[in-house]
């Protein structure tokens, strides 16, 4: 790993945590606030590629997990990774790791319409897929409770992944970070 590696994954956790810094829009009836956050991990995918993008993730949540209070909201510390939404959490390294496979296979091609695919497989497929069952387990309710809480979000995170997809076939145009792999 060599400097700007470095550089740019500490750059996308402090982007996580500027995305924090948007105040929660509350929903009523659902604990879990929409957040602009679910944004970070698919520009840090399409962006910085797959193992950078993962490492930001992880280096953030690091980054809470010592108690800064970096996620929406102001919260942080330990207390945030035994709540039902850690799921969500650990779902975006791999969602910026998924998105930034994606991005690398396609590299070549990657336009806005193939960029917004990638973002909703990574970005709300496997976020979700790892969210829903992990809070149906921490808060012990049934699945189909835990998907139907989690399903009124999906139409900002699907708003979140056409910024995303213009953000990142801009950026590709301009500075590209990310390097084709076959």
């Amino acid at each position: 790993m060599i400097t700007r590696d470095i550089v740019l994954i500490a750059l996308f956790a402090a982007l996580m945590a500027v995305l924090g810094a948007f105040p929660p829009l509350a929903v009523p009836l659902i604990p879990v606030p929409i957040t602009a956050q679910s944004l970070g991990p698919m520009l840090a995918g399409g962006i910085l590629g797959a193992r950078r993008g993962a490492l930001s993730m992880a280096l953030f949540l690091l980054l809470v997990a010592i108690g800064l209070p970096l996620l929406s909201g102001g919260r942080g510390g330990l207390a945030v990774f035994a709540g039902p939404t850690v799921g969500y959490l650990f779902g975006w390294i791999a969602a910026a790791y998924v998105i930034g496979w994606l991005t690398e296979r396609k590299w070549m091609r990657l336009g806005f319409p193939l960029a917004f695919f990638n973002c909703l497989v990574g970005g709300i497929l496997v976020i979700y897929a790892i969210g829903v069952p992990v809070t149906t387990y921490v808060a012990g309710i049934p699945l189909w409770t835990s998907l139907a809480g989690s399903a009124p979000f999906i139409p900002g995170d699907v708003v979140k992944a056409v910024i995303a997809a213009l953000v990142i076939v801009t950026l590709k145009r301009t500075y590209p970070l990310v390097e084709a792999r076959s």
